[in-house]
């Protein structure tokens, strides 16, 4: 079922369908299963062949590193300057072997926000309105209201994207893929490790044999195993027109070391191209392995996390007052105004015992003191850290004297 289709005829103005055709690219890359690339067909001089390349998924591994590195389907319905006013969200369900999508859409009405809730069938692509009346009987979906007034100017909802420049589209307020712009390095890594693995099949020993040497023994046993894949029976007479051998072995030149450079080129310019990097992939021991080195402050990759942790943090902002107001509705009594603080845990990319012994040195020399050490390292506010201070020197511990 076309969702896109769906709003449209429901009176939604959306994005034009040639981005989700882009998203769709984009999914069958992440899943390694990209028709007419991983999928494809060969002529061998008398017929066409399907074939399999394989993948190495590092279209997986990058969206699942950049998420490790910083922290549902979606439709804008209305935006302005890339912030999205309104929006459709759609959850599937599966209720009784039969598919069903909850389209869920924030839209303003009279300056103040409601969710409207719509059910639709999408067994086999059918699109059958389900009308709130018939929701009873759909398990999980029963006490769904078909309309909420959120009493609120505030959108109840974030859009959270990655900081990189949409490319395909001016106007368009949605995010790319991380991958968006490597899609010919996914292809040329995915060919590497395809040829590298093909190498070893293709190149396997051949023991090319004239038909005299597979028949029987006298006891009617066969010389060779004819089930053994090693040996290649050659036609009736070959010795006879050829005056070769009985038996010819083939060992082919398995061109392993260039096959390896050649993956982990293309796994460097991915590197790159994502925001990792140098050298953040290695193609080793028939795997890949991750980079684990402390990063810099000065390098891509500090720079890219840097860069996303812009967006991300008034996103994660938005939704802690989205939850509070919720809150609210429940008499919590929380300040909508307070102040929050986003705290990105930077320990992945600095070399923490560095910094501490660099502070170490710091409060040797006079440049910071004590409390601010042990509010920073000991997760204590600069209050507690000067009371335990003043007790330390006026109670010390009696094994030091």
């Amino acid at each position: 079922m076309n969702i896109v289709k769906y709003l449209q005829k429901a009176g939604y103005d959306t994005l034009d369908n040639g981005f989700y055709t882009l998203i769709d690219i984009w999914e069958s890359w992440y899943q390694a299963n990209v028709k007419k690339f991983h999928r494809y067909r060969v002529y061998n001089g008398n017929k066409y062949t399907a074939c399999r390349r394989l993948s190495l998924g590092m279209a997986k591994k990058v969206s699942e590193d950049i998420a490790d590195l910083l922290l549902n389907e979606k439709v804008p319905l209305s935006w302005s300057n890339g912030h999205v006013s309104e929006c459709a969200f759609v959850f599937y369900k599966t209720i009784s072997t039969k598919k069903y999508a909850q389209i869920q859409i924030h839209k303003l009405e009279s300056g103040q926000y409601v969710i409207e809730n719509h059910v639709v069938e999408c067994t086999n692509g059918t699109g059958k309105e389900i009308y709130p009346e018939d929701w009873a009987s759909l398990k999980g979906l029963e006490n769904l209201a078909p309309k909420i007034q959120t009493g609120s100017t505030e959108r109840q909802f974030v859009i959270d994207r990655l900081n990189i420049v949409n490319n395909y589209g001016k106007d368009n307020p949605m995010g790319v893929s991380i991958f968006a712009n490597a899609i010919d390095v996914l292809q040329g890594t995915d060919i590497a490790y395809d040829s590298y693995i093909n190498e070893f099949v293709l190149g396997k020993k051949r023991i090319f044999t004239a038909p005299e040497m597979l028949r029987t023994d006298l006891l009617g046993n066969p010389i060779f195993d004819p089930n053994d894949i090693v040996f290649y029976q050659l036609p009736e007479g070959t010795l006879e027109k050829t005056g070769g051998k009985p038996i010819v072995e083939v060992n082919m030149e398995i061109r392993a070391e260039e096959h390896e450079k050649a993956i982990n080129d293309n796994l460097n310019i991915l590197s790159m191209k994502c925001g990792f990097g140098q050298n953040h992939y290695k193609f080793e021991n028939g795997s890949i392995q991750t980079a684990t080195q402390v990063i810099s402050e000065n390098s891509d990759m500090y720079r890219t996390i840097s860069k996303h942790e812009i967006l991300l943090e008034p996103v994660l902002e938005e939704l802690i007052r989205i939850i509070i107001r919720l809150g609210n509705v429940l008499n919590t009594g929380l300040d909508p105004n307070t102040k929050i603080v986003i705290d990105f845990d930077d320990s992945i990319i600095e070399d923490k015992q560095a910094e501490r012994q660099s502070d170490r040195q710091d409060v040797s020399m006079g440049a910071m003191s004590l409390v601010e050490y042990r509010a920073k390292w000991y997760g204590e506010t600069e209050e507690d850290a000067a009371k335990r201070i003043v007790q330390e020197i006026s109670d010390p511990d009696p094994e030091e004297e």
